[in-house]
């Protein structure tokens, strides 16, 4: 298949443009220029934001499959959906497990909890700033997985992906922040009632979405390993690695450390596996993430 990522330069996004080459399939990039494209691969420099140098740069070209990593906003939808919309005939967004931020479920939240025809799009907020952007992240997935569910003119899919752990190229600091205090053993702040969460393993999220690509199945889709994680359990981790003490801080309000929920809103995989995805288990990968992540006792 001839496939274009939009985004895919780092972390799991790069791991699937990976995957996607062995498999055989042709792969098209576009991004802004600021990294290249691996050798062999296609690469089309465009700003997405830029509806008029997308066209540009697309012009005569269409894709059996387009992969939108880096699709925050519902105005950067919109615009993907007049662009594409006669250019390919399936479009993978990747999304998140924050479109579930608001809830606070005492059992895994299934994709019917949000309704996405019910979700009120609002362009006009200041999307541009990226201040506002990164405050309002699952928000803005949520209302861009809004944009592309309404009538959309591919058929269309959104991978709501777990808290990804992982890889030396882990750019999130996230758990580099548990190593830095479990070592000093420095308090770690964590909400009252700190509550579980899922995740899953880098290679095993590009190995999702590289399925999805091959799938038919459309609509939103839960992604993440079996087995919910505590903060507790990335930390012991964390100690084996590094050595130190966990202490946890618990705070009523303020902010807090980053992997710490006030809210439970773990997902359920069901539908994933019912479409055919076999999940690992965290237990079988936890280890080898952080001591990628963090390097063995050091």
């Amino acid at each position: 298949m001839d496939v274009l990522v939009i985004g895919g330069n780092r972390y799991f996004g790069k791991r699937l443009v990976a995957l996607l080459r062995e498999s055989g399939h042709r792969i098209t990039l576009l991004n802004r220029g600021s990294s290249g494209a691996p050798e062999g691969i296609e690469h089309l420099v465009a700003d997405r934001d830029d509806e008029t140098a997308l066209e540009s740069v697309l012009a005569g070209r269409s894709f059996d499959v387009v992969v939108d990593q880096v699709c925050y906003t519902p105005r950067q939808a919109e615009i993907s959906r007049r662009v594409f919309g006669t250019r390919t005939r399936r479009y993978v967004m990747t999304s998140t497990v924050e479109v579930y931020a608001d809830e606070d479920s005492a059992v895994p939240v299934a994709e019917d909890v949000v309704d996405l025809g019910a979700v009120a799009v609002d362009t006009a907020l200041a999307w541009d700033d990226p201040e506002f952007r990164e405050t309002h992240y699952g928000e803005g997935k949520r209302q861009a997985e809004a944009v592309f569910a309404a009538e959309p003119p591919f058929a269309w899919t959104s991978v709501r992906v777990a808290h990804v752990l992982g890889g030396e190229d882990d750019f999130t600091g996230r758990l580099d922040h548990y190593a830095r205090r479990v070592r000093a053993g420095e308090p770690i702040a964590v909400p009252v009632g700190n509550r579980p969460a899922t995740y899953v393993y880098v290679e095993e999220i590009a190995a999702f979405l590289a399925w999805a690509v091959e799938a038919a199945f459309t609509g939103p889709v839960n992604a993440h390993s079996h087995g919910p994680l505590t903060t507790a359990d990335l930390c012991a981790e964390v100690e084996k690695r590094v050595g130190g003490r966990t202490v946890f801080h618990e705070v009523a309000a303020g902010e807090v450390s980053p992997l710490s929920f006030a809210r439970s809103y773990a997902m359920d995989n069901s539908r994933a596996t019912r479409l055919g995805y076999s999940f690992s288990h965290s237990s079988e990968w936890l280890a080898r993430a952080v001591a990628e992540t963090v390097g063995e006792v050091r």
